[in-house]
């Protein structure tokens, strides 16, 4: 089944020239003269192919009087240019078969506009509507974009487990793996017996493949990874998901300094290559979404990032005297607010926090010499506070072990990882950013769950209500 795709037929110059294009039908409108015009997509683009049906065609009646809103259809037709407004040109079908109805008695999409917590309901259609295939068609040109960046700079792509035994973060919210029939759990005493479990031992949905990623760092330099990861916080929030995608690279010989210029770099280059390659999509973003998005985006390649300490900010903070709803305070996790802020209203643009209090940090992070705070850093952003989280690794075995003790972690669980630190340690650092933070930032949609194309969330695991129960 030759076809053209339809961002093609609209950017074509062959005026006079015959193309075969297949797609749905966004709308049709049947004229007095006797021709219909129908509105075509087929994902390729936003735009819509304006297909121009007339009477004679020998199935007129019985296939172009049959294509309502969401039937596909196959049409051959002449390219001409077209007298309408906002678009260039059009196509004089030829042939047009209809190959697969679409009741408009019960098909969902008939309106030009529907609320997104509708939207979330019928996510099998949800991609036939502007806004989502414009989330699809940026989200797969930020994916190319993050691999064309680190690619450029020689970082392998690494491939981490999605079947983990350790909890990076030490929070604990982690999916549980298992084989075990849970109604008749096997115990030893008062304790689940994971002897006789698939693994042998107590497995994990990953939150992250930054431990993995070290490993090969520790081996070949600079790799990334880049994956879905999980996290079983009970958190049904616009900024939330159980499963979400990470970008994690790692670098060996590599400070906190070097850490901060890759990230900027990335940062800008993603931002740079949407404005350029999705042009489009971003102008739809911009008009219908949020008004600010290509401007936000623009400045932000241009801008510097402010480089602060924690302290400096927290110091910022308490004497803003801002009615923020959460407590300043040192030792204190910053918020959204509290990073906005600083964003927003005292340096007009992006900022990078560094040398965290170690409390409320991971224990992998690099030791300061004051004993107190780690070589941690989180990018932030105006609308949405933190963007990108990252740190230079301790590679000081001794100092690490401590720091797995004070956090309550068992260090026979990290062995492998300790070993890191007694052959070869070198200094490291790396960083993650959430995908669908960056695709939310990027297109300004408020909501996370409209940002990836199946949301899990508490609750949620997609299609279990049919049409009948809704």
């Amino acid at each position: 089944m030759t076809r053209t795709r339809i961002v093609h037929v609209l950017e074509s110059t062959q005026i006079g020239g015959r193309f075969t294009v297949m797609g749905w039908v966004r709308t049709k409108r049947d004229a007095k003269g006797g021709f219909s015009f129908l509105e075509v997509n087929d994902g390729s683009c936003l735009r819509n192919l304006q297909v121009i049906a007339e009477q004679t065609l020998e199935n007129y009646d019985t296939v172009v009087r049959k294509c309502h809103t969401g039937s596909a259809i196959r049409v051959t037709g002449v390219l001409a240019e077209s007298p309408g407004k906002g678009q260039r040109v059009e196509l004089h079908a030829e042939e047009v078969e209809l190959l697969g109805w679409a009741d408009p008695e019960t098909y969902p999409l008939q309106k030009k506009r529907h609320s997104f917590e509708f939207l979330r309901t019928i996510a099998h259609l949800r991609p036939r509507t502007n806004t989502f295939g414009a989330v699809a068609r940026v989200r797969n040109a930020v994916s190319r974009a993050i691999h064309e960046f680190f690619q450029e700079r020689g970082f392998l792509y690494l491939h981490t487990p999605i079947i983990s035994g350790s909890d990076c973060e030490g929070a604990g919210e982690m999916f549980r793996v298992t084989t075990l029939d849970l109604g008749r759990i096997p115990k030893k005493g008062d304790e689940v017996d994971f002897s006789r479990d698939f693994f042998g031992v107590p497995a994990n949905l990953t939150v992250s493949g930054q431990l993995e990623a070290e490993i090969y760092a520790l081996a070949l330099g600079d790799v990334y990874t880049f994956g879905p990861t999980f996290r079983a916080e009970n958190s049904n929030t616009a900024r939330h998901l159980a499963e979400f995608w990470m970008v994690e690279p790692e670098m060996a010989f590599c400070d906190l300094g070097g850490n901060i210029d890759l990230a900027v770099a990335f940062l800008k280059f993603i931002f740079a290559y949407v404005l350029e390659h999705c042009e489009e999509d971003m102008a739809f973003f911009n008009r219908f979404i949020d008004p600010t998005v290509l401007q936000t985006l623009d400045d932000l390649v241009a801008q510097d990032f402010e480089v602060l300490s924690y302290t400096e900010g927290i110091d910022l903070l308490s004497k803003s005297k801002e009615p923020f709803e959460f407590p300043v305070a040192w030792g204190a996790d910053l918020q959204s607010e509290h990073e906005r802020y600083l964003c927003e209203k005292v340096f007009g643009g992006p900022v990078i926090l560094v040398d965290y209090p170690k409390e409320i940090k991971a224990f992998y992070m690099k030791m300061n010499e004051d004993g107190k705070t780690v070589r941690a850093m989180d990018v932030l952003v105006p609308k949405i506070g933190e963007i990108i989280g990252g740190s230079q690794r301790e590679d000081d075995h001794d100092t690490l072990l401590g720091r797995m003790r004070e956090t309550g972690l068992d260090p026979a669980d990290y062995w492998w990882y300790l070993d890191l630190r007694k052959y070869g340690s070198v200094p490291h650092s790396g960083f993650g950013l959430g995908f669908e933070r960056l695709i939310q930032f990027i297109t300004g949609l408020s909501n996370i769950r409209d940002v990836i194309p199946f949301p899990r969330t508490p609750g949620n695991l997609g299609f279990r209500t049919g049409p009948q129960e809704r």
